[in-house]
């Protein structure tokens, strides 16, 4: 049985991860520092649920905590990595850098070397679509390049992929990082868009639309997401004999078993159509302040995700009004509102 070491499980995506493997019998052992970044009792809630399915446990620590994280991953002795912790947000990163070097970079540093240790079938590690930064040429294709980030929290992501590949290379370790699309649904973070827009409808307070909603993003659902994820775990990439054997259009390295994969809904969704879509599912108008675009922000993202359908037979495909339904009918019923 393949055993999963996950960082981050009680966050949203690790949490939805975690809960599939654990579905299909695979071992998993959770580790997450648990920060007040946002609302510690989702995180507990999340961890709770986990806890009452068979083969799951986890260690709350933090990434920095070098010793708690190798006690952990050497009890457990996992066969695969997924390292999703990190410190999120775009807007937080530009009230708390530090934050972000000392979990993005110095975690995924320890955490590589518990996967060098350990000498893991593979390790997978996120990014997200924010390392594109400047980038304007569309649909973003993992092969192109990527190297005007925006704030710190995408030139940390960065960082981690230049980490990660340095040591694919070094120690032959097979390594993933896959990029993630503005990722929503049941369970999600309170600091994210849809979160806060359906909070603030349903309490009659107004919502802030940057660049007065003329802003398009490419939304990929939670569920897909994992899938893809699930899907990238039997997909270990495999360092070339010769360049020119790597396939048009892969973004494997020459020299290293490394892969950088989108993993996203291939379609953008305007920020004004998005409104209107929770406003559809609610049932209710939304009081609309319209406001120029925030610093660090960008204007679009748009993934290529036909790299992952190639290594996988899987594209991620949810229609986002069916997804922010099914988000409003968890947030309903969570909250009671």
């Amino acid at each position: 049985m393949t055993r999963v070491f996950i960082t981050g499980t009680a966050g949203f995506i690790g949490y939805h991860l975690a809960s599939l493997l654990l579905d299909e019998g695979i071992e998993v052992h959770g580790f997450d520092g648990m920060t007040d970044y946002y609302d510690v009792s989702l995180k507990q809630r999340r961890h709770q649920m986990l806890r009452q399915k068979l083969g799951f446990a986890a260690t709350e620590a933090m990434l920095e905590d070098a010793e708690a994280l190798d006690a952990a991953a050497d009890a457990f002795r996992p066969d695969v990595i997924v390292h999703l912790a990190a410190q999120a947000g775009v807007r937080y990163s530009l009230e708390a850098p530090r934050a972000y070097i000392d979990a993005n970079v110095v975690g995924t540093f320890n955490v590589m070397e518990v996967a060098r240790r350990h000498e893991v079938r593979h390790l997978l590690m996120a990014s997200t679509s924010s390392v594109y930064g400047a980038e304007t040429e569309m649909p973003y294709r993992e092969t192109q390049k990527a190297d005007m980030q925006m704030t710190i929290y995408a030139a940390t992501k960065k960082a981690c992929e230049a980490m990660g590949h340095s040591y694919a290379h070094l120690w032959n370790l097979p390594t993933t990082m896959f990029r993630f699309f503005t990722v929503y649904g049941p369970w999600g973070r309170p600091d994210m868009a849809l979160y806060k827009f359906v909070d603030a409808i349903l309490e009659d307070r107004p919502i802030d639309v940057y660049n007065h909603g003329e802003m398009f993003r490419d939304f990929t659902y939670v569920d897909d997401l994992v899938r893809g994820i699930r899907l990238l775990i039997d997909a270990a990439p495999v360092r070339p004999e010769r360049p020119e054997d790597i396939a048009e259009g892969d973004s494997l390295s020459p020299v290293a078993p490394y892969r950088v994969v989108n993993i996203g809904n291939s379609q953008t969704v305007r920020l004004l159509d998005f409104v209107n879509a929770i406003e559809e599912a609610l049932g209710k108008k939304a009081q609309r302040n319209l406001m120029e675009m925030q610093k660090g922000d960008v204007p679009a993202t748009w993934a290529d995700a036909s790299l992952l359908q190639s290594l996988t037979g899987y594209r991620p495909e949810t229609d986002v009004r069916e997804g922010i339904a099914r988000f409003v009918a968890w947030f309903r019923e969570y909250y009671g509102k």
